[in-house]
C-alpha cells in the first residue's frame, strides 16, 4: 500500500481522495505543514509516499503517472509530488525546509515558491534546489493543475472534460515507434486487448509468459510436418505476437514496470523466434527435409544482427561530440513521411520478419520459408551495419570508459584471451585505431573459413582457433574506444557460432546440426543476458560465470580439438553434453540473478528499444 497526504483547504465536491484510493494510495488529511510533515514521519519507511493538494484538479491518468510509475524514484506533476522509499529521505529534508521557512530560491535564481501557494509545488520546488532529479512526465492534453479561485477552477474542470482521460491513456499504451505491421495491423486493437487484461487483473508478466506458450506450441505444430500443422503454426505464431505486443502495451497502460518484466519480454522473444526455427527444422525432417544447416544459419544471423544493434547502441549513447553528416541525412529522411516506413520496413523488425514467417510457414515449406528469412535478414544486416559503420568513420564523437568497459563485457573474452592481452597492452597502444576491429575481423574469418573448406577432423581448424586466440586477444587488450570497435563483439559471435555451424555440417552424421543448434542457442542465451544486465544498469555477467563456460575464444578451441580428436558421432555427442552443460550453468545464473534482483527491489525499468 502507498500512502498520500491530502493537503491544504478541501473543496467541496472534489473527487480527489477517491481518485487517489483507485490509484492504491491510502489518503491521510493533514490540516497544515506541520501536521503533513508529522503524518510522513509515520509513514512506514518502505512505502511509496505522495503528497498531494486538496484542490488539485486534473485528468486521473494524469495523477497516475505523476504518482505510480515506479522507475522514478521522484516524481511530480502540478500539485503533487512522489518520492519511492528510496527517495524518502529527499522528501523529508525538503518538507522539513518549507516548514523552517528556508526556502530560498532554487539553483540558477528562480523562486521556489508556486504561483499558487501549494505545500506539494513548494517541495517540488525545494527538491530541485537541492538538487534531486524529480522525474516530471510529459502529460500532452492531460490536465493536472492547482487552481487559485473558483473561476480558475472551473476552467480547469472544464478543460479536463473536453478531454477523454481513457483515449489518452489507451493511445499512450502503444510504443511511440514502432514497425509497419506493428503499428498498423496490431496495435489498434491489442491497446484494446491490454485494456482488458488489464481490468481482469493480469500482470504484464503473465502476458509474456502467455506469449511464450503460444510460441511453443506454434513450435509443436510446426514440428507435425503436416500442412493443417504449418497452418496451426502460422497462425499461432501471429497469436503469440499480439500477446507480445500486449504485454508492453499493459506494461504502458497500467505503470507495470519491473526489472523482471523488462528481462522476461526480451528474453521470450528470443526463445519464442528459436523455438520456432527448431519446429520448422522438425517438421521438415519428418517430410524428409533435412533444413537444420538452414535453422542454425537464421539464428546465428539474427544473433549477430542483434549484437550489431546493441554493441553500436552501447558505444554511442552517452559518447560526447556525438554528430555526424550520415546521422542529420538520416534524420532528414524521417522527416518525409513514406520514407519512415520503408526504411522501417527494410530492416526486417520483429513483427513484418514474424508476419512473413506465419505466412511462409502455411502455404510454403520450410525450406522455402528459411531461404527467403536468410535473404531478408542478410539484407537488412548489411543496411543496418554499413549506415552505422558510416555514421561512425563520420562521426566526431569521444567514447567513454562506461562504453569502452560495455563493449569489452559484450566482447565476452575468457581466460585464454585474457592471459594473452596483458602482455599485448605495451606493444597494442602503438597500433592504429582500426586495429581492433580488424585483427577481431581477420581471426574470426580465417577459423570459420578452415571450418567450412576443410574435411572434417583435419588439423587446420584448431591451427586457425589458435590464431583466433591470439587475435582476440590484441583485439582486447586496450580499451575498445575506437570508431569501429563496436565491431569487435559481432565478430566475434559471427566466428563462434560460424566455427560451430561449419564443423557440425561437415561432421556429415545425423543429429550433429540439432546438437549444434542447442549449443549455439544456449550460448546465445548468455550472450543475450550479458545484454539486458548491462541495459538493465546491473552489469556484466561475473567473471566466474565466463571463466566457466570458457568465453568466446575457448569454446571456439575446444570445438575445434573436439572436431580433431573425436569421430563424427562422437562429435555430436560432445556436442550435446557441451550445450547442456552450458545451458545448465547460464540459465541457473541468470534465473537467480534476474529473481533476487527482483526480489531486492531493483528499479523498474521498460526498455522500449528498437524493433527487433
Amino acid at each position: 500500500m502507498s500512502t498520500a497526504i491530502l493537503t491544504g483547504q478541501p473543496v467541496p465536491g472534489s473527487s480527489i481522495e477517491s481518485e487517489l484510493r483507485s490509484l492504491g494510495f491510502d489518503v491521510h488529511l493533514a490540516s497544515d505543514a506541520t501536521d503533513a510533515e508529522t503524518l510522513l514521519a509515520r509513514v512506514p519507511a518502505g512505502e511509496r509516499v505522495a503528497v498531494v493538494d486538496a484542490r488539485f484538479v486534473g485528468h486521473p491518468h494524469a495523477l497516475r503517472l505523476g504518482l505510480t510509475d515506479p522507475r522514478f524514484p521522484l516524481a511530480a506533476v502540478p500539485g503533487a509530488v512522489t518520492a519511492r522509499p528510496d527517495a524518502r529521505q529527499a522528501l523529508t529534508r525538503a518538507m522539513a525546509r518549507e516548514n523552517s521557512g528556508d526556502c530560498g530560491p532554487a539553483h540558477g535564481g528562480a523562486p521556489s515558491v508556486a504561483a499558487v501557494d501549494s505545500l506539494a509545488d513548494r517541495i517540488t520546488a525545494a527538491l530541485d534546489a537541492d538538487g534531486a532529479d524529480v522525474h516530471r512526465p510529459e502529460l500532452g492534453s492531460l490536465v493536472a493543475t492547482v487552481p487559485a479561485d473558483p473561476q480558475a477552477r472551473n476552467e480547469a474542470r472544464q478543460a479536463v472534460a473536453a478531454v477523454d482521460d481513457e483515449a489518452v491513456r489507451l493511445k499512450s499504451a502503444v510504443k511511440a515507434r514502432d514497425g509497419f505491421v506493428t503499428t498498423f495491423l496490431v496495435s489498434p486493437y491489442s491497446r484494446y486487448l491490454a485494456r482488458w487484461c488489464a481490468r481482469r487483473g493480469l500482470t504484464p508478466n503473465q502476458v509474456t509468459t502467455a506469449s511464450l506458450i503460444t510460441a511453443l506450441i506454434a513450435a509443436g505444430c510446426a514440428a507435425t510436418g503436416t500442412r493443417g500443422g504449418f497452418v496451426a503454426a502460422g497462425v499461432l505464431l501471429i497469436a503469440s505476437f499480439v500477446l507480445d505486443c500486449t504485454d508492453g502495451q499493459l506494461a504502458r497502460y497500467s505503470l507495470q514496470y519491473s526489472t523482471l518484466g523488462a528481462w522476461l519480454d526480451a528474453t521470450f522473444d528470443r526463445a519464442k523466434e528459436y523455438a520456432y526455427y527448431a519446429g520448422l527444422a522438425l517438421g521438415a525432417a519428418r517430410g524428409g527435409d533435412d533444413v537444420w544447416a538452414l535453422a542454425l544459419g537464421a539464428m546465428v544471423l539474427q544473433t549477430c544482427r542483434h549484437v550489431v544493434d546493441f554493441s553500436f547502441n552501447e558505444a554511442n549513447h552517452d559518447a560526447a561530440a556525438n554528430t555526424s553528416p550520415t546521422a542529420a541525412l538520416s534524420d532528414k529522411l524521417d522527416s518525409v513521411g513514406w520514407t519512415v516506413w520503408v526504411r522501417r520496413m527494410i530492416v526486417l523488425p520483429i513483427g513484418e520478419r514474424w508476419a512473413m514467417i506465419a505466412v511462409l510457414t502455411a502455404v510454403a515449406t520450410p525450406r522455402i520459408t528459411f531461404y527467403v528469412l536468410l535473404i531478408g535478414c542478410a539484407f537488412a544486416a548489411t543496411y543496418t551495419t554499413a549506415g552505422r559503420v558510416l555514421r561512425s568513420l563520420t562521426r566526431k564523437a569521444t567514447r567513454t570508459d562506461r562504453a569502452a568497459k560495455a563493449l569489452a563485457d559484450l566482447a565476452d573474452s575468457g581466460p585464454l584471451a585474457e592471459a594473452v592481452s596483458a602482455g599485448l597492452r605495451g606493444p597494442a597502444r602503438g597500433l592504429p585505431g582500426f586495429t581492433a576491429p580488424a585483427v577481431a575481423l581477420l581471426g574470426g574469418a580465417a577459423v570459420v573459413a578452415t571450418a567450412a573448406l576443410t574435411g572434417f577432423g583435419g588439423p587446420w581448424p584448431l591451427v586457425a582457433a589458435l590464431a583466433h586466440v591470439l587475435t582476440s586477444a590484441l583485439a582486447v587488450a586496450r580499451p575498445l574506444k575506437g570508431a569501429l570497435d563496436w565491431l569487435v563483439p559481432p565478430f566475434f559471435r559471427a566466428a563462434e557460432y560460424g566455427t560451430v555451424l561449419a564443423l557440425a555440417a561437415h561432421a556429415d552424421v545425423n543429429g550433429a546440426l540439432p546438437a549444434a543448434f542447442g549449443l549455439v542457442a544456449a550460448v546465445a542465451y548468455h550472450h543475450y543476458d550479458t545484454v539486458y544486465r548491462i541495459r538493465g544498469g546491473a552489469g556484466a555477467p561475473p567473471r566466474w560465470l565466463v571463466r566457466t563456460v570458457g568465453g568466446h575464444e575457448g569454446r571456439t578451441l575446444v570445438i575445434t580439438v573436439l572436431a580433431v580428436l573425436l569421430t563424427a558421432a562422437q562429435f555430436k555427442l560432445a556436442l550435446t553434453v557441451l550445450a547442456v552443460a552450458v545451458a545448465l550453468v547460464v540459465l541457473v545464473e541468470s534465473i537467480r540473478f534476474w529473481v533476487a534482483a527482483h526480489q531486492g527491489g531493483a528499479p523498474a525499468v521498460h526498455d522500449e528499444g528498437e524493433p527487433a
